[in-house]
């Protein structure tokens, strides 16, 4: 769960995160919502990737990636079992 913290603890990440929300998107078009450089956003991938966050598949010529709401819907169970119930 640390990478996973540590994964949404970045604004760029959260931001990535939320685009893919509203759809699948490549790292160019991912990329092209920021004024940061490609190998960053690709570092801002890998780390989300590595989180479980989004997951990736090959397309043709590019890569795909997507919102992984599992991992989203374990965290926010596990952040209800937290509150003190009365």
């Amino acid at each position: 769960m640390n990478s996973l913290f540590k994964a949404l603890n970045d604004d760029t990440r959260r931001q990535i995160v939320e685009l893919l929300k509203n759809k699948d998107m490549n790292a160019g078009e991912i990329a092209a919502h920021f004024d940061i450089s490609k190998p960053s956003i690709s570092h801002h991938l890998d780390i989300l990737k590595r989180a479980d966050l989004i997951t990736s598949q090959k397309k043709g010529q590019f890569i795909h990636y997507s919102l992984n709401t599992t991992i989203l819907e374990d965290l926010i169970s596990w952040i209800l079992t937290l509150k003190k119930t009365s």
